[in-house]
């Protein structure tokens, strides 16, 4: 099992042994995710490992929008492909697999009109 996060996003992966089937939230990833990138970005840890046809993978995510959870499931699959196999972790690594992307929406700040704009200044 490995758990990925990106922006808000949360995934729980579930990885067994099979012949390439892969479920987001009882979907297939192709039903799930709306564009071609997104799946492309989700099935990239298994790509790098040439194990798209070794594992059946069950992925449940929750939190943010498409983008994030395509982020945070190939986080998610990347460790828990560095569990299942010690020898995946460095091409893993090598790709940027394993970091957490940790960029985060930006607070809104009180008394202005978001995180870094500002009300018009008048100087008189």
């Amino acid at each position: 099992m490995g758990t990925g996060r990106r922006k808000t996003a949360v995934a729980r992966v579930y990885v067994r042994e099979g012949n390439g089937k892969l479920l987001v939230n009882d979907k297939e990833i192709n039903e799930y995710f709306a564009t071609p990138e997104q799946v492309q970005i989700a099935r990239q840890p298994l790509m790098v490992t040439a194990s798209d046809t070794k594992f059946d993978i069950v992925v449940t995510v929750y939190g943010g929008g498409l983008n994030g959870q395509a982020g945070a499931c190939s986080h998610g699959i990347a460790r828990a492909l560095a569990q299942v196999d010690a020898g995946n972790r460095s091409s893993l690594k090598a790709n940027g697999l394993l970091t957490r992307d940790s960029r985060m929406v930006e607070r809104k700040k009180y008394g202005q009109r978001g995180a870094r704009r500002r009300f018009q200044f008048s100087k008189r």
